[in-house]
């Protein structure tokens, strides 16, 4: 059975508003791959690999992807959101 990106997102929202919810590996495994996914169809649509632009040079384009994954890992490092997407091994 497929979950709807709603029910996801909801679901995230209510652990998130617990008190003393704590992402573990998995939940920032899952930020994470979000954003490093959401990078590659940026670089892919642009017509390049991510991984293989030097930063020196390369196309408005792909400035603009690394602009989206910087916000993207921000967004996961806010609160509430980071309660799930922060490993439990960086919280102090």
């Amino acid at each position: 059975m497929r979950l709807s990106l709603r029910v996801l997102t909801l679901a995230a929202t209510a652990a998130a508003a617990l008190p003393g919810a704590l992402g573990g590996p998995l939940a920032y495994a899952l930020c994470q791959t979000g954003c490093n996914t959401g990078v590659v169809a940026c670089y892919a649509a642009a017509g390049f690999t991510f991984g293989t632009v030097p930063i020196v040079g390369a196309p408005a384009a792909i400035m603009g992807c690394n602009a989206l994954l910087g916000t993207c890992v921000l967004v996961f490092l806010s609160y509430p959101v980071q309660l799930l997407c922060v490993p439990l091994t960086v919280r102090g």
